[in-house]
C-alpha cells in the first residue's frame, strides 16, 4: 500500500502509453515552461522536416512522415503531450489552408480594384 504523501506515489508512470507524469491523484500534471519550450523546438523541427520532403499534412501522409522523418517524429512524440501531437499536425494544415485562402482573396480584391478603375477612367471626369 503507498500513502497519498509518500515520495513514491508522485513518481512517474513507467507505462509506455502514458503521456507523462502523474500527480498524487492520479491526474496528469501539465507541462511546465520549459517542457512547452522543449517541445515547440521539437515541434518545429518535425515540420521544417516535412516541409523539405513537400509534406503538408503529417496525419494523412502519416506513414510517409514517419518514414522520411523518423528522428524528428521520434524526439516530437516524446518531447509534446499526446494529446498535442495530433492538434499541432492538423493546427499546420489548417494554417495553411488559411493562408492561401487569404492570400485568394486579396489577389481578387486587386483584380476588383483594377477593374473599377479601369472602368472609372475611362468613363472621364464626369462620369
Amino acid at each position: 500500500m503507498v500513502w497519498p504523501f509518500s515520495s513514491s506515489a508522485q513518481n512517474t508512470s513507467t507505462n509506455p502509453n502514458s503521456s507523462g507524469p502523474k500527480s498524487r491523484d492520479g491526474g496528469f500534471i501539465a507541462p511546465d515552461r520549459s517542457a512547452r519550450e522543449k517541445c515547440y523546438e521539437s515541434r518545429d523541427r518535425l515540420f521544417d522536416c516535412l516541409d523539405r520532403n513537400d509534406i503538408l499534412d503529417a496525419v494523412k501522409e502519416d506513414e510517409k512522415s514517419r518514414r522520411v522523418c523518423k528522428g524528428e517524429n521520434g524526439v516530437y512524440e516524446r518531447d509534446c503531450a499526446k494529446a498535442w501531437i495530433k492538434y499541432f499536425k492538423e493546427k499546420r494544415v489548417m494554417e495553411y489552408n488559411r493562408d492561401r485562402t487569404i492570400e485568394r482573396i486579396k489577389e481578387d480584391d486587386a483584380r476588383m480594384v483594377a477593374k473599377q478603375k479601369a472602368e472609372k477612367k475611362g468613363r472621364g471626369l464626369f462620369g
